[in-house]
């Protein structure tokens, strides 16, 4: 199983947005426990589907309002339906994984029992750095893309030239950083299966 431990950064300035999360995230995001609150201003989920988690912990690492901790391991069986319940190692690798987060430029950090654990922190630090610079021009293309428009009709949606479009998606990294969080899911994916066959 996959735990995420999300916590809001700076919030004694800032306005709480953990409410908020918790409801687009169980809006959005396919789960096995919801995301919820745990104490104060922190989130945590229990997730199976490494490819949402891993793409969830990017953005929100990379928007810099959040620390993110992203766990993977055993938990204990049968899952109790409040998520701040649970027990298990991937609870306690997210929790060390988040307060790691807290201390990296990335805010983010994986943390499990094999040491595929060091290498995805690294993919997953670096893809949240390259998305946290993208403009919102590139995040509107990309989109577009990622829904399966080619960059001629981006182009005529946005009201602007192919070359244009061309340049915000790779002035974003936009491909190369999606193919990333593919190849990282994939790994994390194959850690799962393993864990299950122990």
């Amino acid at each position: 199983m996959i735990v995420l431990t999300i916590d809001q950064r700076r919030s004694r300035s800032t306005e709480d947005k953990v409410e908020a999360l918790v409801k687009q995230a169980n809006a959005t995001v396919p789960v096995v426990r919801p995301f919820q609150r745990t104490a104060g201003d922190e989130v945590q989920a229990v997730l199976d589907d490494a490819s949402e988690a891993i793409r969830l912990a990017v953005m929100m690492a990379a928007s810099g309002d959040w620390s993110v901790g992203l766990g993977f391991g055993q938990v204990e069986t049968p899952l109790p339906e409040e998520t701040r319940a649970g027990r298990g190692p991937a609870f306690e690798y997210a929790r060390v994984a988040v307060e790691r987060a807290k201390n990296t430029n990335a805010h983010i950090a994986v943390h499990g029992p094999s040491h595929e654990a060091t290498r995805l922190e690294a993919e997953l630090q670096l893809t949240a750095c390259i998305v946290s610079k993208r403009r919102a021009t590139a995040w509107e293309a990309g989109t577009l893309a990622d829904e399966g428009m080619t960059q001629q009709q981006i182009a005529k949606k946005l009201g602007i030239t192919q070359q244009a479009v061309s340049s915000r998606l790779s002035a974003a990294l936009w491909f190369e950083a999606n193919r990333m969080m593919d190849e990282a899911a994939k790994s994390l994916t194959r850690q799962l299966k393993m864990l299950k066959e122990q």
